[in-house]
């Protein structure tokens, strides 16, 4: 069981790990253990995650998101499995904090008028560097 928040908890039923050979470090035993842990979470259908942190974690565009909203954590960092297995859990908790902050909406403001009056002096000085440019007779210099 993961514990997010005191009241939300994911049970490890809604967890598939899946555990296969890691390439890297790990001498003789890189070509026997299968120490790497692929985590699966269905973020889309999991039945713990409240309605508006679900849709704010659909909403992000993660590359560990399939298009059926399943989140796949793919930890071999280590060359335990157990420790690997801890390291794919707290990143899945981590992924998770982060959709439970809300972000501030924008507000929409105004250009103030002194800002609006710079950029058009700037934009008239430009006009007339490129009007001085056009305006003169190569030819006869």
């Amino acid at each position: 069981m993961l514990e997010l928040t005191p009241r939300i908890r994911i049970p490890d039923d809604e967890l598939v790990e899946r555990f296969v050979r890691a390439a890297g470090p790990g001498g003789q035993n890189v070509n026997k253990v299968a120490t790497a842990v692929e985590l699966r979470f269905d973020v889309a259908n999991s039945r713990v995650l409240p309605e508006p942190l679900r849709a704010r974690l659909l909403a992000r565009r993660d590359h560990r998101l399939t298009g059926d909203g399943v989140l796949v954590i793919s930890a071999s960092r280590f060359r335990t499995q157990e420790r690997n297995r801890a390291d794919a859990r707290e990143r899945l908790l981590a992924f998770l904090r982060a959709g439970l902050k809300i972000p501030k909406t924008r507000i929409p403001t105004r250009p103030t008028r002194a800002s609006k009056e710079r950029r058009l002096g700037t934009k008239r000085e430009r006009a007339e560097v490129k009007r001085a440019r056009q305006s003169r007779n190569w030819e006869r210099d």
